[in-house]
């Protein structure tokens, strides 16, 4: 029998709608599929029995799919048979589950991310807060596969189900409103930890009333398109009010999707035409929206742009270029703070710096834009990339703290939002206050007289762009100030290929046969055109990269690039290709320097020629 699951530590996915069409929004799902998720709790339970210094207890969620309920109920009976204390927090976004998994032993969250709606999926996590890192989902995928594949396997899953009391169940999804409750409350208080960078109390609260006096000085509003996602029923309206911020939300009955669920591209058109109206109906506070995916751990931006007097979208790249360039500045402003009677810094920012960890560093996914690194530079701090995949980005980051970097800010640039530690997962509350942070923390003088940089003026002072500094700046002035690069969109149809290789190590393989051919054949020609000199393979397994690679097939399904330089070995664009993880499709995007749309265009359909002719051989 078998299951039809990708099983990457990003999440186990496949179309779960019993018809198998994946925008089909029934809640019937397959005795096989029903089988899949009892047998998926079984492991996980046996996982966490053997991790736990005491009686394990778990928590699980799911997003506001429709066979959410129903993988659910067989995965909640089996923890319930094999007495594992299950919480039931019903609907709830990622970032919340997880912020409460730290309570307890791990997680279980249901949920398909941004893909269709017919598709769902299954994470796992412990303590930490983030999902299983590779080594770990593998043990559990060997095991999950030996029992979905051994003879009998339904009437075994059934019997494991069978063997859950009704009236425990029963009092499980009685408690589930409560769980709720909790959740949202460890949740709060996690976002105000993470954002102000401080576990103080009194510092927290410092910090906030910074934002709130902001607020009254300059209204924003902020308008979410949930589009019936997880977030519908999470904090962000009490958690914004509280600041002093507006908030207006679109789309939010949970489960009534009402369009495509990636936040990307077309469908934050209708956050845009939205906030257009708002504004047009004399709205004039709605400055921000953003809109998150199914699970509600996305969320990319639309702003109103005051000189034009439209609403327009960041593309993903820049909305994490700009959290990146803010956190990063948000550190700088806190260690010079230390010391002033400003006094924001004045305990231990057990997240920002120590004595023991005073380089920062970023961690970001393989296709993240070249932007980032020019913009850690100029704040002082290190790039490393890992593969594709959020738990490895994560994992990553934590590597990089043990071997003493502050690594405040991380996550897939190529997709958007942020992760802000101590978080482990993309939270739009996190990547808003980025942008807030910007906005609200200016230019101020203390007691004592002594001038203290605002974070935009930090960043213009370090990059070289005081001439763009003012002190009315919007944040159209700041957009204007990032690195410029072309970089394919990951969710366009352009982005994609369909191969026939199954062994993407050979295909790889036969990439860099039919590379280098190109390559000699035109060497002279790429020069004249691009100004490429020169080119350096790399290839990124879980968190190992792995440069001036000499056989591509060494990348296997992980990510391989080809960077692409000047005569002075400084990069000037780059081509990336990666089988995905949880989808069945082959993934390509190049990166150029400068406004170049022309340049990506051509950059990208040699790569595609190129990978479509290597899949042919």
């Amino acid at each position: 029998m078998e299951h039809g699951l990708i099983t990457s530590a990003s999440g186990w996915r496949k179309v779960f709608a019993v018809s198998g069409d994946e925008n089909d929004i029934t809640p019937e799902i397959s005795l096989e599929d029903r089988a899949a998720a009892a047998f998926a709790a079984d492991v996980f339970a046996d996982y966490i029995s053997s991790e736990s210094q005491r009686s394990p207890s778990i928590i699980l969620g799911m997003d506001t799919r429709p066979t959410g309920p129903a993988i659910a109920d067989a995965m909640l009976r089996v923890f319930m048979a094999k007495k594992i204390a299950v919480s039931y927090a019903g609907i709830i976004a990622a970032p919340e589950i997880m912020a409460y998994s730290r309570t307890v032993s791990g997680f279980v969250y249901i949920s398909a991310s941004h893909n269709p709606v017919g598709h769902n999926g299954i994470k796992f996590g412990l303590s930490n807060g983030g999902v299983l890192n590779a080594a770990q989902n593998a043990v559990l995928v060997e095991e999950f596969n030996k029992r979905f594949e051994a003879p009998g396997a339904l009437e075994k899953a059934e019997e494991l189900i069978k063997q859950c009391s009704d009236i425990d169940l029963d009092w499980v999804y009685a408690e589930s409103l409560a769980v709720k409750r909790e959740a949202s409350v460890i949740y709060h208080s996690f976002a105000k930890l993470t954002i102000s960078g401080t576990d103080s109390v009194a510092q927290q609260n410092r910090f906030f009333a910074e934002v709130r006096q902001y607020a009254r000085s300059n209204p924003m509003g902020i308008l979410c398109d949930m589009n019936g996602s997880a977030r519908c029923l999470s904090i962000d309206e009490r958690f914004l009010k509280e600041c002093g911020i507006s908030f207006y939300a679109m789309n939010n009955i949970p489960g009534k999707i009402e369009h495509g669920i990636i936040p990307e591209g077309s469908n934050l058109t209708y956050l845009a035409d939205k906030m257009q109206q708002m504004q047009a109906e004399g709205k004039n506070d709605v400055i921000l929206g953003y809109m998150p995916d199914c699970d509600g751990d996305r969320g990319n931006i639309v702003y109103w742009d005051e000189k034009e007097e439209k609403a327009k979208i960041i593309q993903a790249q820049d909305v994490f270029a700009l959290s990146v360039l803010s956190e990063l500045a948000f550190s700088k402003y806190i260690s010079e703070l230390a010391g002033t009677d400003a006094g924001l810094a004045s305990k231990a920012e057990i997240f920002l710096r120590s004595k023991n960890q005073q380089k920062m560093a970023v961690a970001v996914n393989d296709p993240t834009s070249m932007r980032i690194n020019e913009i850690a530079a100029s704040l002082g701090a290190d790039v490393f990339r890992a593969e594709v995949g959020e738990a490895n980005v994560v994992n990553l980051a934590r590597e990089k703290r043990d071997n003493g970097y502050t690594v405040r800010i991380l996550g897939e640039g190529s997709n958007g939002g942020n992760i802000t530690h101590p978080a482990a997962v993309r939270d739009p509350i996190n990547t808003l206050f980025a942008i807030i942070k910007l906005l609200s923390i200016r230019d101020s003088n203390s007691i004592e007289g002594t001038k203290i940089k605002g974070l935009f003026h930090i960043w213009c002072e370090a990059s070289g762009q005081e001439d763009k500094y003012r002190e009315d700046f919007t944040l159209e002035d700041i957009l204007m100030t990032l690195p410029q690069y072309t970089t394919t969109g990951v969710s366009e149809k352009r982005a994609v290929l369909k191969i026939k290789t199954a062994d993407h190590a050979v295909l790889k393989k036969n990439f860099q046969t039919v590379f280098e051919k190109q390559w000699a054949e035109h060497r002279q020609e790429l020069e004249k055109m691009y100004g490429f000199v020169s080119y350096e393979a790399v290839c990124n397994n879980g968190t190992v990269e792995t440069r001036n690679l000499t056989d591509y097939s060494k990348s296997g399904r992980g990510g391989l690039k080809i960077l692409f330089k000047d005569k002075d070995s400084r990069p000037l664009a780059f081509m990336w290709m990666r089988g995905s993880g949880t989808e069945p499709v082959f993934r390509v995007m190049c990166d150029v320097k400068g406004n170049n749309p022309a340049e990506e265009q051509k950059l990208l359909d040699w790569e595609r020629t190129m990978i479509l002719n290597a899949d042919n051989n």
